[in-house]
């Protein structure tokens, strides 16, 4: 792993992305400060930076009336009404 200042990125995006596709991972930072890290793709999936959308279909539902005020009993008891 290696770091690169923002400025160097830029210049040489292209060469870091190759890298990052060969297996390289590159912090990119400003003034010395990491602000975003470039990694392999399959090494984003497993490390959990990908999202996977659809994975909570027919698992999680949400009912009708999510939304809906909270009884007043609830809210005098957090002391909120």
């Amino acid at each position: 792993m290696r770091t690169v200042e923002i400025d160097e990125a830029e210049t040489h995006l292209l060469a870091l992305i190759e890298e990052a596709a060969a297996g390289e991972e590159i912090i990119i930072a400003k003034a010395g400060t990491p602000r975003a890290r470039l990694v392999p793709v399959e090494a984003a999936k497993k490390s959990g930076f990908a999202a996977t959308f659809g994975i909570w279909k027919d698992k999680v539902w949400m009912s009708d009336d999510f939304d809906a005020p909270l009884p007043s009993e609830m809210l005098k008891e957090w002391g909120v009404e």
